[in-house]
């Protein structure tokens, strides 16, 4: 199930922020200040990786002035995934919420309002994952663009293309839930949203995605991952997959959900069978695999290339 209305909620749960630091003082202050005033109660975890500028002392400044509210961790060292990883892993049970914080990002306001009136009105004990457009910014936070619209989210479309923006995203309290079971089963990803993204779906939860752009994306040298809208990084992926660039991704997905294939419904773990089906054999075996679980892309180019990959082994 999915949707986009944001019906209004009066007295939201208590939840956290989780921000995973590493070299972030020269955008930090922004973002901090950004979280700090948003309407609802929140309270901050930031785990840092090993910075070594100021960025570990900001947060200890914004905690002084935020007293019981802001926590500062040792992050594992490996990398954005795996720091977000650890940050999920590490939210109480009885959290309402917890929502992904990027270090350069700057929130608008009424961002967690929204999200966590859309997740209100998920039925308790279904996972669900809000995310939202961004509004693209230079570096100076000047707009250059937007994300793509929404898509409507699959499994079948998680297996070979992410649409979750990590840096709006707000999970539930069973989706929290769904990550606590995964989390020591699942071997290091690339794109931790991407894997919330098949998680949830695969387990019959519920994605939303929120037109709105909530969240002013920097785009920087810096950036672990950019921006993807406009067709030069539509063409970029393109080439990509057809080079067996994805290749790579699609055995990255094998291993992080055949572990938790217990996690996911009937008719999806059917389609992680044809999703693995589709990475071995011969062209009529991947080709009967693609049609079998039914994977798509946005947009008809995408999926043309999709196609096209699958036949020729670039999968």
């Amino acid at each position: 199930m999915t949707g986009t209305g944001m019906p209004e909620t009066r007295s939201p749960p208590p939840g956290v922020v989780l921000l995973a630091l590493y070299q972030g003082e020269r955008f930090l202050g922004a973002q901090l200040d950004s979280i700090a005033a948003q309407e609802v109660p929140w309270r901050l975890v930031v785990s840092d990786d090993g910075s070594t500028d100021a960025g570990p002392g900001m947060v200890r400044g914004f905690a002084d002035a935020h007293p019981g509210r802001v926590t500062l961790t040792r992050g594992p060292g490996q990398g954005a995934a795996a720091n977000f990883r650890a940050l999920l892993a590490g939210v109480p049970e009885g959290a309402g919420w917890a929502a992904l914080a990027d270090q350069d990002d700057v929130w608008r306001p009424g961002k967690l309002t929204r999200a966590l009136a859309a997740l209100a009105a998920v039925p308790a004990g279904r996972p669900a994952l809000y995310c939202s457009r961004v509004t693209l910014c230079d570096p100076a936070l000047r707009p250059i663009g937007a994300s793509r619209p929404p898509y409507p989210p699959s499994f079948r479309h998680a297996l070979v293309q992410n649409l979750v923006q990590g840096n709006t995203a707000v999970l539930n309290p069973a989706a929290l839930a769904l990550v606590r079971a995964a989390e020591p089963l699942t071997p290091p990803v690339v794109m931790h949203d991407w894997w919330l993204y098949q998680l949830v779906t695969g387990a019959g939860g519920t994605v939303i995605l929120d037109p709105a752009e909530t969240v002013l994306y920097r785009q920087h040298e810096g950036n672990v991952v950019g921006g993807n809208a406009g067709p030069r990084a539509r063409l970029e992926s393109f080439t990509r997959m057809l080079g067996g660039g994805h290749r790579a991704w699609g055995a990255q997905t094998l291993a992080a959900l055949t572990p938790v294939r217990h996690l996911l419904t009937d008719e999806n773990r059917r389609v992680l069978d044809a999703f693995t089906a589709l990475h071995h054999g011969e062209m009529a075996d991947r080709l009967v695999a693609m049609a079998r679980g039914g994977f798509r892309r946005q947009g008809p180019v995408s999926q043309a290339a999709l196609w096209l990959a699958a036949a020729l082994g670039r999968l």
